[in-house]
Order: structure tokens, then sequence, then C-alpha cells
């Protein structure tokens, strides 16, 4: 392997070893600040070091076949350590500025929603419900004015129909089931004493 080769294959596993530990940062601090159950982060460490491995022979092999050499760890080792030297701090800080960005969004985005649609879809709900209810009473005072209304004709034919009627024997059922209504109607609605 010609030594051009050998020094591409170094400043790439620097590279890769920088972005491992930008990722390890990253990971750490989403982990730390979005306060995952404890089991998964043995899960997510399995991830963190499956994807860091993938990723770092698709670069080797991308760079010299796959070739392991003493130099390729030696760039990793040096790329992590430079990342921490002096970027983690500063993934860090952006990370968390970033996380507190994205719960502002999150919040302002939900805060529209409350606004915008659920209040008035509780509005619309209330407003719904007393018409409902206005409209049910006006119907019931309409049924009892209508009732009072046609009271005295209904005697005025029972009245008319009185010889007819006492000629013919009514059954018991029938008469059970109109004093049923009877009991009934007086139990809804009762009369109003003044």
């Amino acid at each position: 392997m010609s030594p051009q080769i050998q020094w591409i294959t170094l400043l790439w596993m620097l590279f890769s070893g920088a972005a491992m530990g930008l990722a390890y940062d990253s990971y750490r601090v989403l982990s730390g600040q979005l306060r995952f159950p404890r089991w998964t982060l043995h899960v997510l460490d399995l991830f963190y070091w499956c994807g860091a491995a993938l990723f770092v022979f698709r670069m080797l092999y991308v760079n010299n076949y796959g070739q392991l050499r003493f130099y390729v760890f030696v760039g990793l080792f040096i790329g992590v350590w430079l990342y921490f030297l002096f970027l983690s701090v500063t993934t860090e800080r952006f990370v968390v500025m970033l996380i507190k960005v994205v719960r502002y969004f999150i919040g302002m985005i939900k805060r529209l929603f409350m606004l915008m649609v659920w209040t008035p879809i509780r509005l619309l709900l209330k407003l719904l419900k007393g018409l409902a209810v206005m409209l049910g009473s006006l119907l019931i005072f309409v049924f009892r004015v209508a009732l009072k209304i046609l009271l005295p004709f209904w005697k005025l034919t029972k009245w008319m129909f009185r010889p007819i009627t006492s000629r013919l024997r009514k059954p018991a059922w029938l008469d059970k089931l109109l004093h049923s209504a009877v009991a009934l109607w007086k139990k809804w609605f009762p009369e109003k004493k003044e």
C-alpha cells in the first residue's frame, strides 16, 4: 500500500474518531436531558457502538479496502482525543441549546394548537350544549302550552261522546296503561303551585 493511501487513511481515521466523539457527546447529552429510562441506556449504548463500528469500517473500506493497520487505531484514538480536547464542551452546549430550541418550538406549537383549535372546539361544544338545553326547554314549554290549550277541547269531546263510550267496556289493560301514562306524566311534569 502506498504511503499516500496510508496518510489519507490516517486522516480519515482522525475524522472518524472525531465523528465518534461528536456522536457520543450528542447521545450522552440527549439521554441526560430527555431522561430516558435506565434500562434503555444499555440498548442505546449497544446501538451507538454498532453504528460507530459500521461507520468506521465503512470509512476504512472506502479508503484502503478494509485493511487494519496499527496507524488506523492510532488515527481513531488521536481523533477522539482531539475532539474531546477541543470540541466536546462546544458540542455539549450546542446540543443543550438545540434541545431548548426544539422544546420551545414544541411548546409554541402546543400553545397555538390550544389557542387555535382546542379552545374554539370547547367553546363551540359549550354553545351547542347551551342551545340544546334551551331548545329542549322551549319544546317542553310549547308542549305544555299546547296541552293546556287542547285540554278544554278534550274535555268537551269526552263529554260529547260519553253516552257512546259509557256503553263500551274498556279492557283492564287499557285502563292500567292510561293510569300509568297519567302517573308518569305527572311525575315528569308536575303542576306548578302558584
